[in-house]
C-alpha cells in the first residue's frame, strides 16, 4: 500500500501544540493524518496511539463507546511526554463506514451487541486494516513504537509489517452505564486486553 504525503501544519490544542501531517491513500483516496509532537524521527522508541476515526465518539461525545476519551487521553499522554505520535486512520465503525455504523447502532438498540450487529449487516466483527501505517511511519522516519492500545490485533498487524513494538501500554478509560456492555464485548469477543 502506498500513500502520498500532502501537507503539514501546526495544530494548537488544549494539551499543547502538535503538528498535523496529511496523507492520501493511493487507490482509495482515503485521507489519514499523523499528529506529532516533538522530534519523532530516529531509532528511539516513540510513544504512539493508532486511532480509528469515530465521528460519534471523537466529535459528538457519544457515551456508547470509549473512542473519544481514548483519543483525548492519548493526546494528553503525548503532550505530557513532549514527544509522540497519534495515527488517526479514516476507518469509521471498525471499517464499515459511518452510515453502516448507524445501522449497527440501531441493531444494538434492539438487543444485538457490537459484534453481532456488524455480522448481521454482513461485515466482519472488525474490518479495520493497518497496512497504511507502514508508509506513514516510513515517511516520518519512525522505527520503533511504544504503543498505547488494548487491541492485540493492532500489535500483531504492526509486527507483521516489520514495525518494532517495544512496549504495549494499556490504554483504558473509565466505563459508563452506556458503554459497559460494549467494553465487555471488546474483551470477550474481540480479544482486547482488560
Amino acid at each position: 500500500m502506498t500513500v502520498k504525503y500532502v501537507a503539514s501544519a501546526t495544530l494548537p490544542t488544549r494539551w499543547g501544540k502538535f503538528t498535523i501531517h496529511g496523507f492520501e491513500e493511493k487507490g482509495t483516496g482515503k485521507e489519514h493524518v499523523a499528529i506529532t509532537m516533538g522530534e519523532v524521527a530516529g531509532e528511539e522508541s516513540l510513544l504512539c496511539r493508532i486511532h480509528s476515526e469515530c465521528l460519534t465518539g471523537d466529535c459528538l461525545f457519544s457515551l456508547r463507546c470509549d473512542c473519544g476519551p481514548q483519543l483525548q487521553a492519548a493526546m494528553q499522554n503525548v503532550a505530557e511526554k513532549g514527544r509522540g505520535l497519534i495515527l488517526y486512520l479514516r476507518q469509521e465503525g471498525r471499517g464499515i463506514g459511518l452510515l453502516n455504523k448507524l445501522k449497527a447502532y440501531a441493531l444494538q438498540d434492539s438487543g444485538a451487541d457490537t459484534v453481532e450487529a456488524n455480522v448481521q449487516l454482513g461485515f466482519e466483527p472488525d474490518s479495520r486494516e493497518y497496512q497504511v501505517c507502514k508508509p506513514i511511519l516510513d515517511h516520518l522516519e519512525i522505527n520503533a513504537l511504544r504503543l498505547m492500545t488494548n487491541n492485540p490485533r493492532k500489535v500483531e498487524a504492526l509486527k507483521d509489517m516489520g514495525i518494532k513494538v517495544t512496549e504495549i501500554i494499556p490504554h483504558h478509560t473509565e466505563a459508563n452505564p452506556h458503554n459497559e456492555s460494549y467494553l465487555s464485548v471488546k474483551v470477550n469477543k474481540l480479544g482486547h486486553m482488560k
